[in-house]
């Protein structure tokens, strides 16, 4: 009973992140629309996409590698789900999560080639190229436990309650991980993986049941996005719901200000200017680590 009683939980928690996490990336949408000057679609667009996808026919072109065109599509939704149960539900080790987000790039590179289209493969392969830049993530959880002595997300939110945020105390490595935020919100400076000039990047040609199934990740990782990097930083937040959920909204919308003012960098621009950042990370471990 204890086993079925998890699972519902589990599975009702997923559908309120993707409620949650479309809701965020439709309002990120409006945002973007109001800023240019435009009406914009309405803020629940997203999930109105989603499920238009799932009424959808599901197309397998000729040049796709089957069974791996529809595996990693569903991979893709399960990596973010278990990153929603590491993270949020279990607020377990920050190692695993980034164990899964080392799974999610080389999802994303499979996802691009197993569609044997060239704008597929171009978008794997940025994934790939992509990672090179992530360095702050790792420099960061280095610093965090440094000064937490923990690497549970839990503790590390338990820390704050007594110590006060980390952004306080560590506002490089907070700059760090929100740059890395920004850079998977759509339409972001970073996007380089989905970028217009290749169309969709590596979902270009999953449609339908596949396409949906993608989109329904996208919403969890950007919830699940938002809700570490307040873990992480502005622990006390996230101990309630509805402050955790209004101070959502307020990081998309800052983030939203940020892609609609931003022009889209080229790959080597993007992945320089997010090493330059990693660097100063670095250094900032390297000092702590010294001292």
């Amino acid at each position: 009973m204890e086993t079925i009683g998890y699972m519902v939980n589990s599975l009702a928690y997923t559908l309120y992140a993707f409620l949650i996490g479309g809701t965020l990336l439709g309002f990120h949408r409006k945002v973007i629309a109001r800023i240019q000057g435009r009406p914009g679609p309405p803020i629940i667009q997203y999930l109105i996409q989603t499920t238009k996808f799932y009424f959808k026919e599901i197309t397998f072109p000729s040049t796709a590698g089957n069974p791996l065109y529809v595996f990693v599509a569903l991979m893709d939704m399960m990596v973010w789900m278990s990153a929603l149960s590491i993270a949020v539900i279990f607020q377990s080790s920050l190692l695993i999560m980034i164990g899964l987000y080392i799974l999610q790039k080389i999802v994303e590179h499979g996802c691009g080639l197993s569609s044997g289209s060239p704008y597929g493969k171009m978008g794997g392969v940025r994934s790939v190229f992509s990672a090179a830049a992530e360095v702050p993530l790792f420099a960061a959880v280095g610093i965090i436990y440094i000064v937490t002595n923990t690497l549970m997300i839990g503790d590390i939110i338990n820390y704050q309650v007594i110590n006060g945020p980390l952004i306080f105390q560590l506002p490089l490595c907070a700059f760090a991980l929100f740059v890395l935020v920004v850079s998977k919100a759509p339409f972001s400076p970073f996007g380089i993986v989905k970028g217009k000039d290749i169309v969709s990047g590596y979902m270009t040609e999953h449609y339908g049941l596949l396409h949906g199934i993608i989109m329904i990740g996208d919403a969890l990782a950007w919830f699940v996005l938002l809700w570490l990097f307040m873990a992480l930083f502005l622990g006390p937040l996230v101990l309630n719901p509805a402050v955790a959920l209004l101070s959502m909204v307020g990081l998309t919308f800052i983030v939203s200000f940020i892609c609609a003012l931003s022009p889209l960098l080229t790959p080597h621009h993007s992945v320089m200017i997010q090493i330059s950042i990693a660097s100063l990370t670095l250094i900032d471990l390297a000092y702590r680590l010294i001292h």
